[in-house]
């Protein structure tokens, strides 16, 4: 019984390890050719919308991954010696994301003031 409980949380820990480790979704539209062709303010705005909710996105996933954090933080002895690395995994996660967050609200920010100087 024991080796059953072992077992399955040692599955549940992979799996939230490769559902964390899975690409994001790739963009909708082909951002090079959206970004070229862009030239008025509405092809701009469009830019920095689609820029805010993908920082949204990142967002999101910092979220879930602190409480993800906390959690593991919490019951570190469910993981053995496991727990470790799945913290440092988790946080080394929320950093990507906080950087993906910053570097689409920058973009967004680019595309917005872009759009005010075209006509």
């Amino acid at each position: 019984m024991n080796n059953v409980i072992k077992t399955l949380l040692f599955a549940f820990v992979i799996a939230g390890l490769l559902a964390g480790c899975a690409q994001p979704n790739p963009h909708p539209m082909d951002m090079s050719a959206a970004v070229q062709s862009a030239k008025t303010r509405t092809d701009h705005e469009a830019l920095a919308t689609h820029y805010e909710q993908a920082a949204r996105d990142a967002e999101a996933a910092v979220k879930e991954h602190r409480s993800l954090l906390d959690q593991y933080k919490a019951q570190s002895y469910l993981y053995g010696r496991q727990a470790a690395t799945v913290q440092a995994h988790c946080e080394a996660l929320i950093r990507s994301y906080e950087q993906v967050a910053k570097a689409n609200k920058e973009l967004a920010a680019l595309h917005h003031s872009l759009g005010q100087t075209v006509k």
